[in-house]
């Protein structure tokens, strides 16, 4: 089972767990809707697109409405943390939620008792958590954009809204310095993949891949184009993938799909996740010699 876990933005959206199907704009699970435009849905829709195209089980999800009073949050990490070890996932994605660091210490506390410990990714808020719990040593992949790689790389900020002004103000250039200072910190993952201009892969503090092509600009203002890529990534690396070349092939689908759709600043980011399908056609089995006739 891969599960994936975060809020959305829906005040009316109780507690929702299921395996999730696509309808439309929305995504369903348990008999819910919620959009797969944003955030955690956007997320949700790209490890969907994945599963989908690999004939693999669909993702359960773990979601529940949070508009910044942090009950959706609290909802979701009690519930998680109860029912962790007889759900029993492969592979466990946090995204965005508050960064409540005593629920995730316990969240994390729980899983030690799992069977098998699940392969762990972290973005946004559950990243925030990680980071400032001291926790970052828990999970396997971290996937920040430059200002959160600004924000992992200070030892003294526990958000990104506390780290120091000159970090905030980072250029691309200092981006694998701050990989460097982040492994160094203990406030990295095992695997870092910074998404930005150029998307970097590190492990235990190396860079080991830079990717740049296709360069495509007008993906960088459309929202929800970040939040794709930790949801390819989950998906590749449930689909049986190495870490690093789920993270590699993460970024180049992103960046590939991106050329086939041909983005304005208009354009939504499910016209992205909508071409992910083609592009592992097209390319899964060059990048990686497994080749699948989807």
């Amino acid at each position: 089972m891969i599960l994936l876990f975060g809020t959305v933005p829906d005040k009316n959206l109780p507690l929702t767990y299921g395996q999730v199907r696509q309808e439309g704009d929305n995504l369903v699970a348990d008999g819910r809707r919620f959009s797969r435009t944003q955030g955690t849905g956007a997320m949700i829709s790209a490890a969907l697109a994945i599963t989908n195209y690999f004939k693999i089980e669909s993702p359960y999800v773990l979601v529940a409405g949070d508009i910044g009073d942090g009950k959706g949050t609290r909802d979701l990490y009690k519930y998680l943390t109860d029912h962790i070890v007889e759900m029993k996932p492969e592979v466990l994605t946090m995204h965005y939620s508050l960064p409540i660091m005593a629920l995730l210490k316990k969240l994390c506390d729980t899983i030690k008792g799992c069977e098998k410990r699940p392969f762990m990714i972290a973005d946004a808020g559950a990243m925030y958590a990680a980071k400032g719990a001291g926790l970052a040593g828990e999970f396997d992949i971290f996937t920040p954009d430059p200002s959160e790689i600004a924000f992992l790389a200070d030892p003294q900020a526990t958000h990104p809204a506390y780290i120091s002004h000159h970090l905030f103000d980072c250029d691309a250039d200092k981006i694998p310095g701050q990989i460097t200072d982040a492994f160094k910190n203990k406030s990295a993952a095992k695997l870092l993949l910074v998404k930005g201009k150029t998307d970097y892969v590190a492990v235990n503090g190396q860079i080991v891949a830079t990717i740049i092509e296709p360069n495509v600009p007008t993906l960088e203002p459309i929202g929800g184009t970040g939040d794709t890529i930790t949801g390819l990534v989950s998906g590749l690396v449930f689909a049986g993938l190495d870490p690093k070349d789920a993270a590699i092939f993460a970024c180049r689908t992103n960046r590939m799909a991106g050329v086939l759709a041909q983005p304005t600043p208009a354009t939504k980011v499910k016209e992205i996740i909508d071409r992910f399908p083609e592009v592992a056609k097209n390319n899964y089995c060059a990048w990686s010699g497994i080749c699948y006739n989807g």
